[in-house]
Order: structure tokens, then C-alpha cells, then sequence
């Protein structure tokens, strides 16, 4: 069952506020990464590349918390607990508009050694339970 974001969370979202997600490692133990964010409805979308833990941790375990908390507020916050998916289609392009809307550059321009980067891929998040502040 899909859980639904509060207007609030979805306009915070909608900011240059970065998110942690924090996934399993094969032992157990949390795994966590600052991440630039996008929503989609409901949806919470994130880049990363095949090759980094967090893609790893989630093609082995699907689970997924992810924390808001905007940096000017950091008494208010949001936990948004999921499941991941991942595709390879719209990789190069999810992570150019979110460096566009963080950076205000294309993802090549913001960062020149981008493209000894392994292939990009699209993280999807489907909310379960969102709890917090927010």
C-alpha cells in the first residue's frame, strides 16, 4: 500500500533540499548518502550510478528510508519509508535536470569528470509510510 506525501513535503521536495537515503548492506548494517532530489507525485526520485553501494544495496534489498530536512528548519523533517526502483532508461537525463536545478549546469558542465562515470540510472521511491514533521 502507497503511502501519500503532505502538500507540505511535496512543495519542500519541489526545493534544492537534499535528501539522505539510507539503504542495507549485505551484513545489515545502514548504509547512508546525501542525494539531490525530484519528485513525481508521490514518487521521490534520485540518480546514481550502477556502480556506487547504494545502487548495490538496493538491487539486492529494495528497502529504503529516505530523510528530508531542510536546512534552515532542521527541527522539521520527514522520513519517507519505501521501496526502490531502478532503470537505466532516463539515467543521463534525470541527472542533468537535477543539476540544473541545483547547480544551474548541465550535470557534464557542473562536474567535468562526469563522464568516466559508470552508466546512470533512475532510482524510484514509492512511499509506504511517511512520519515526521513535515
Amino acid at each position: 500500500m502507497s503511502a501519500q506525501l503532505s502538500d507540505d513535503l511535496k512543495a519542500l521536495l519541489d526545493t534544492k533540499v537534499f535528501i539522505n537515503v539510507a539503504t542495507i548492506q549485505p551484513d545489515g548494517s545502514p548504509q547512508v548518502s546525501p542525494v539531490w532530489v525530484k519528485r513525481d507525485g508521490d514518487d521521490v526520485l534520485f540518480s546514481t550510478t550502477v556502480d556506487r553501494r547504494k545502487e548495490l544495496n538496493l538491487r539486492r534489498d529494495p528497502r529504503v528510508t529516505i530523510l528530508v530536512q531542510p536546512a534552515d528548519n532542521p527541527y522539521t523533517y520527514a522520513e519517507i519509508r519505501g521501496t526502490a526502483d531502478i532503470t537505466t532508461e532516463g539515467g543521463q537525463e534525470l541527472i542533468d535536470e537535477l543539476s540544473l536545478k541545483y547547480t544551474g549546469k548541465k550535470y557534464a558542465e557542473f562536474n567535468p569528470s562526469s563522464g568516466e562515470d559508470a552508466e546512470r540510472v533512475v532510482v524510484r521511491v514509492r512511499a509506504r509510510k511517511v512520519v515526521g514533521r513535515l
